[in-house]
C-alpha cells in the first residue's frame, strides 16, 4: 500500500488545504480547518480534461462541501494533466483532437478513446489515494465516500466507481455512453447526472442513453438548456446537496 506524504499547507476562508502525493501521484486534501467535529465524510473529485486538481471549478466545488458541508474533499491529477508529466501518447492525442477540432470533425471518438485510456490508469490511482485518505484519523474507514467528476471526470468516476464498493453516492454528467454503458449498468449506488439538451459535442440520445445504463434506483437527471460548457453553475449547489441528503449533513451557505 502507498502512503500519503503532505508536501504543502495553507487555510484560508475556513478550508485546510494539503497538498500530498500517493505512489508518486500529486493531489490537494481540502478539510474543515478545525477538527473539532471528529471525523467527516470524504468526497473525491476528478478534474475535467485539459485541466487540474486545482482548477477553480475544483477549488470552488471543495468549498461548498467543505464549508457548508463539513466534509473532506480530494482530487488528484490525471495522468498527463496537471503536476504530471505527458507521455507520447498523451501528446498524440491531443494533437489529433485540436486536429479534429480544427477541421470541424467530431470529437467525440478520439475523446471517448483518449479518455478510456486515462481511465485505465487512473482507477487504481483513486483506488491508491482512497486507501491512504483513510488512513488519517479526520477521515477514517467507516464514514461515507462519494464521488464526483463531470467531463473526463466521468469517464474516469463511472469506472472507478463501478470496481469500488466504498463509494455510496456520485455525481456524474456530460459524457459518451461508449466504453461506459457497460461498467455504468454496474453502479447501483445514489447517482445524480448533469445533461446539457443543446450540447454540440454530445448528442441528446447518446446523453441519455448513459443516464439510463445506471442500475441505480435511486438516481435523478438535471437537464438544462444550453452548450456543452453551459452547465449552470446552480449544478454544484445541488451536487453538494445531494451529497448531504444521502450523507447526513446540513448544507450551510459558505462564508
Amino acid at each position: 500500500m502507498h502512503s500519503l506524504r503532505f508536501t504543502a499547507e495553507s487555510s484560508s476562508h475556513g478550508m485546510r488545504e494539503r497538498d500530498f502525493t500517493v505512489g508518486g501521484v500529486p493531489g490537494v486534501l481540502w478539510s474543515p480547518v478545525s477538527d473539532a467535529a471528529g471525523r467527516a465524510p470524504l468526497v473525491l473529485m476528478a478534474h475535467g480534461g485539459g485541466n487540474h486538481k486545482k482548477h477553480p471549478a475544483m477549488a470552488g466545488r471543495a468549498r461548498l462541501l467543505v464549508s457548508g458541508c463539513g466534509f473532506h474533499v480530494a482530487v488528484i491529477d490525471a495522468p498527463g494533466h496537471g503536476d504530471r508529466p505527458r507521455t507520447a501518447h498523451d501528446e498524440a492525442e491531443i494533437a489529433e483532437l485540436f486536429r479534429a477540432r480544427a477541421a470541424g470533425e467530431p470529437e467525440g471518438p478520439i475523446v471517448v478513446r483518449y479518455n478510456a485510456h486515462l481511465a485505465d490508469l487512473a482507477v487504481p490511482e483513486y483506488r491508491a489515494a482512497l486507501d491512504a485518505l483513510q488512513e488519517l484519523p479526520e477521515i477514517g474507514t467507516e464514514g461515507p465516500v462519494g464521488f464526483w467528476g463531470i467531463n473526463m471526470g466521468t469517464a474516469i468516476g463511472i469506472p472507478f466507481v463501478a470496481v469500488e464498493p466504498r463509494i455510496t453516492a456520485a455525481v456524474f454528467g456530460q459524457h459518451w455512453p461508449d466504453a461506459l454503458a457497460d461498467k455504468a449498468k454496474q453502479i447501483t449506488v445514489p447517482i445524480e447526472f448533469d445533461l446539457q439538451w443543446d450540447d454540440e459535442h454530445i448528442p441528446r440520445d447518446e446523453g441519455l442513453a448513459l443516464f439510463d445504463a445506471f442500475a441505480s434506483k435511486k438516481k435523478s437527471l438535471h437537464v438544462n438548456a444550453g452548450k456543452h460548457k453551459e452547465l449552470p453553475r446552480y449544478e454544484a449547489d445541488s451536487a453538494v446537496r445531494f451529497f448531504a441528503r444521502h450523507f447526513g449533513g446540513a448544507v450551510t451557505s459558505p462564508a
